[in-house]
């Protein structure tokens, strides 16, 4: 199954909902093509809601660097909703967790954003 994804919008926040894997290929070049176009677009604070991510490989933790990276360097800020056990425990390993603003309550995770025009 390949990585799906949809784009919603809460007030300022753009949420991501992802799903299947992200992996060498395919998955990392949607999820980098979607920051783009969303970074772009002026949309600046992202969140990528993994809970129905399947499977994520080293590459697909790259991409969520680069990502991370693309945003903050726009001046946003991209956080992480909704991680699986699987994708946590990747992200303990690597040390990223520390580097992503990661959380497991959706309204939480909006509120946490700057407000526009704040």
């Amino acid at each position: 199954m390949s990585m799906k994804a949809t784009v919603r919008q809460i007030d300022s926040v753009t949420v991501v909902d992802l799903s299947g894997r992200i992996t060498l290929g395919e998955g990392c070049a949607q999820l980098r093509e979607l920051i783009r176009n969303e970074v772009t677009k002026g949309n600046k604070h992202v969140l990528l809601n993994l809970a129905d991510v399947t499977y994520i490989d080293s590459s697909g933790i790259g991409e969520l660097v680069s990502a991370y990276t693309a945003v903050s360097n726009q001046g946003g800020q991209l956080k992480l909703l909704n991680l699986t056990k699987k994708v946590h425990d990747l992200l303990q390993i690597t040390k990223l967790y520390t580097v992503f603003d990661v959380h497991d309550d959706e309204a939480k995770a909006v509120s946490s954003f700057p407000k526009a025009n704040a």
